[in-house]
């Protein structure tokens, strides 16, 4: 939704990009189904809701390392420098 959300606003979207920060979600999300080991394999179907995207072509999953995962500027109190350099790039400063 967020694809088509941009382009009502008049964007171009090339490619939509989902950053995770843990690599086991990603195999998860990446392989669905047949990454399923013995913790996970009660995961309901209607879960992978994301993979079937994937498979689709509508959304990519990159890993984001967790010191560069700006979303934690809204979820996290942070400290210092963190602060201020995830504080520019939401802002756009630099």
């Amino acid at each position: 939704w967020t694809k088509l959300f941009l382009e009502e606003l008049g964007y171009t979207v090339d490619r939509n990009i989902l950053k995770q920060d843990n690599k086991a979600a990603i195999l998860l999300e990446t392989n669905g189904r047949k990454s399923v080991g013995k913790r996970n394999r009660a995961i309901n179907v209607r879960y992978f809701f994301l993979t079937d995207q994937i498979a689709r072509g509508n959304v990519e999953v990159e890993y984001c390392c967790t010191d560069e995962m700006i979303g934690d500027f809204m979820t996290k109190p942070l400290q210092g420098s963190k602060f201020r350099s995830f504080r520019k790039a939401i802002l756009g400063e630099d």
